[in-house]
């Protein structure tokens, strides 16, 4: 049983550099978005260190952020769609930044604090 919210988590796996992007994973965002999957690859993905993965935008939480999460609502775009690794995270009962992002918040008496955030 999972002892973590992500409800109440600002997205922090959506932070990371390295969200991979396998062959399935393409074809699933190239039906979502009903385009051809070079054209997915091409709009929602890029090369690194010989790795597909999914590109980025700015955010003002983590500076830089999956190109699918919404910022505001801090929620993912394309939830239904969105790749194996995405749906594995975070591969354990427990979520290390959510145990820490609740022991913070009671630190500070602030059920909306969130540790790092940028300007």
């Amino acid at each position: 049983m999972a002892s973590y919210d992500c409800s109440k988590c600002p997205a922090y796996c959506c932070s990371y550099d390295r969200i991979i992007v396998n062959k399935r994973d393409l074809n699933r965002l190239a039906k979502h978005f009903d385009v051809d999957v070079e054209v997915a690859r091409k709009r929602f993905t890029k090369t690194v260190d010989g790795e597909q993965v999914l590109r980025h935008q700015k955010d003002n939480v983590y500076r830089s952020v999956c190109m699918f999460l919404d910022t505001k609502a801090r929620r993912c775009t394309i939830y239904n769609a969105r790749p194996g690794v995405c749906h594995e995270y975070p591969d354990f009962s427990r979520c290390g930044y959510y145990d820490f992002l609740k022991w913070e918040r009671t630190q500070q008496d602030d059920e909306t604090f969130v540790p790092l955030t940028w300007k």
